[in-house]
């Protein structure tokens, strides 16, 4: 009997680094690497020491630190730049996995154990056991056991983005180049999940004014024409706290969640009615019962949200979205709670916000995410929650016109990874905004400088 098990190489989450090679890895091992990690030592609990002992040979001395499974993450936390392999099934979302030679276990293109089979090329990180028996065997039958710890039948990817507007620089861009331009490079990141969130501010209208370089106008509609490029890039959640949803009145609004219906995309967050907009979008995935909460705080006489006889956004009310997150996860659904908050052009959340996405972690939420912010802004692990109080914009035209503000282009992608009923892990995708519309992947030193900044914002 074969199994098939799978290990992850870690770093504590505030961590630049995304991946190795396998020869760094093994040059680590032997104690001669010169990769990012030189001279530390590797973290694993015993049994993880004694499996790769047998597979590598023994490690250099002094090279391994080990300690029971229980104290790794805080033994790596304390004592960065650290790293550590640990089994697939222990993962916790203050890791980072580090791929290895370009492949992650957290990843659904992973193909490690096929490479390996038979060839002994391939991730390097899986060990295979085989169970047997001499006969006499004093054991019959045998126990089953699970051909691997990872099963990707079992796993859900979500990614989450921040805010849309298809209007101004970015729709006269659209008219111009393409209604499929923006999604262009960062298509396979959106579409590759089971999973794809967007938030978007603005209704569709068939009566839109044509758009025009005006970054000043606060006045939202969006073409139905529009549609196709959240079809483009694999939109599944439409997230509906904005701002801007009412600007031409409740019928385009209205009309826009038929359109959602129509190309069959979900929304919450926004409703026909206050009833509707505060109704939970329940999603099994895999296995995973996901659930999607979303409210606006910015609804005091400024914009228009929800009411019994109204269309809008979902108001907040804390003491009915905490009573519904903690109803939620008695049913076994990981929530994930969105905010259209106030919006600021600073890294740092101020203590309104700070207080109020505690809150949805300390009710249960999994994941609390700021879905108004236009500058990217700090995150946080509470109280077992991921909260990250803003990831910027996605497809908005935003491109720094102001000297002041020049981080206003950066964005964050959130992909947050769920497995077998948990959440395991949550990597950051990084994009620059070109061209009034269209973000891309930013560059590895784009990418080393933005995250070095943002973990130090968040205090790690």
């Amino acid at each position: 009997m074969k199994v098939d098990w799978i290990y992850a190489l870690v770093t504590p989450f505030p961590t630049v680094i995304d991946g190795v090679t396998s020869k760094e890895l093994i040059d680590g091992w032997q104690g001669s690497s010169t990769g990012p990690f030189s001279g530390r030592p590797f973290l694993m609990d015993a049994a993880t020491l004694a499996a790769f002992s047998a597979v590598w040979g023994p490690p250099a001395p002094g090279i391994v630190q080990t300690a029971s499974s229980d104290q790794l993450l805080d033994i790596a936390w304390r004592e960065r730049p650290s790293w550590a392999i640990i089994p697939f099934e222990t993962l916790n979302p203050r890791w980072k996995v580090l791929s290895v030679d370009s492949q992650s276990p957290i990843d659904k293109n992973f193909v490690g154990s096929q490479l390996l089979s038979g060839t002994g090329l391939g991730y390097p990180l899986l060990i295979s056991f085989r169970l047997s028996c001499i006969d006499p065997c004093p054991v019959s039958p045998l126990p089953v056991l699970p051909p691997s710890n990872r099963d990707p039948s079992k796993m859900t990817i979500v990614v989450m983005t921040g805010t849309t507007s298809l209007v101004r620089g970015t729709a006269y861009t659209m008219n111009i180049k393409g209604i499929t331009y923006p999604g262009r490079d960062i298509q396979a990141w959106l579409t590759q999940a089971d999973i794809t969130h967007i938030s978007n501010e603005t209704s569709f209208y068939a009566g839109c004014p044509p758009p025009v370089m005006d970054l000043k106008g606060l006045k939202f509609c969006s073409d139905p024409r529009y549609i196709a490029l959240l079809n483009y890039v694999g939109t599944k959640v439409v997230e509906l706290t904005g701002n801007h949803l009412i600007d031409f009145g409740p019928q385009p609004f209205l009309d826009t969640l038929a359109l959602y219906r129509q190309n069959d995309i979900l929304y919450y967050g926004g409703g026909a009615n206050l009833s509707d907009a505060r109704q939970p979008l329940l999603i099994e995935n895999h296995g995973n019962k996901i659930a999607f909460i979303g409210c606006n705080s910015v609804n005091i006489g400024q914009y228009p949200t929800a009411a019994n006889d109204r269309p809008g956004a979902a108001p907040c009310d804390y003491n009915y979205v905490t009573q519904q997150i903690t109803q939620l996860r008695s049913q076994g659904y990981l929530v994930i709670m969105t905010f259209q908050y106030y919006e600021t052009l600073d890294s740092q959340p101020f203590d309104a916000q700070i207080r109020d996405f505690r809150l949805m972690a300390q009710a249960g939420a999994t994941i609390v995410q700021g879905s108004q912010a236009h500058f990217p802004q700090s995150m946080e692990f509470y109280q077992g929650a991921f909260i990250h109080y803003g990831l910027g914009n996605l497809f908005f035209d935003q491109m720094g016109y102001d000297p002041s503000i020049p981080g206003i282009r950066r964005e964050f992608i959130d992909r947050h990874i769920f497995y077998d009923g948990r959440y395991i892990s949550t990597e950051l995708l990084t994009a620059m905004l070109e061209d009034y519309a269209r973000p891309r992947p930013m560059t590895a030193d784009e990418r080393a400088a933005f995250l070095s900044e943002y973990f130090s914002e968040s205090g790690w």
